[in-house]
């Protein structure tokens, strides 16, 4: 006697991909997350390769990751994939020292974040299975 499985975290029409302690701060990541939010997959692709931060490349790798799994694991319909989500959220600091004059030293903190993409499948098929 296990315990039951756990709920799915998102809706059968929806597929995720998460990208973890990924070396930049939240702040900077969370701009190329607004650029995406709520554009068709192709569009935010668009966006992103043509961006000139340097986070860009790594958020559109996840991005045609989302867009595999939607495939792969979901059976979702490409074409009409929009992102839903798009969060990131702080992870690990690591905090490192800095010499500084008269012998003191000041904290430098490198931060971590992680960036949540979760792809939606907008299509008439889904909605109608989704009721059903």
């Amino acid at each position: 006697m296990g315990k039951s499985k756990a709920p799915p975290k998102q809706a059968s029409n929806e597929s995720r991909a998460v990208l973890r302690m990924y070396r930049i701060s939240g702040q900077k990541l969370n701009l190329l997350a607004q650029q995406i939010r709520g554009l068709k997959v192709d569009k935010a692709m668009a966006e992103l390769e043509f961006s000139r931060k340097r986070a860009a490349a790594d958020v559109l790798k996840l991005l045609k990751s989302a867009v595999a799994n939607a495939d792969n694991n979901h059976n979702l319909d490409i074409d009409s994939l929009v992102v839903a989500e798009a969060h990131v959220g702080k992870n690990l600091v690591m905090k490192r020292m800095h010499a500084r004059a008269r012998g003191r030293g000041v904290r430098v903190e490198k931060q971590f974040s992680q960036l949540t993409i979760v792809l939606r499948d907008t299509s008439a098929v889904a909605q109608t299975s989704e009721a059903a």
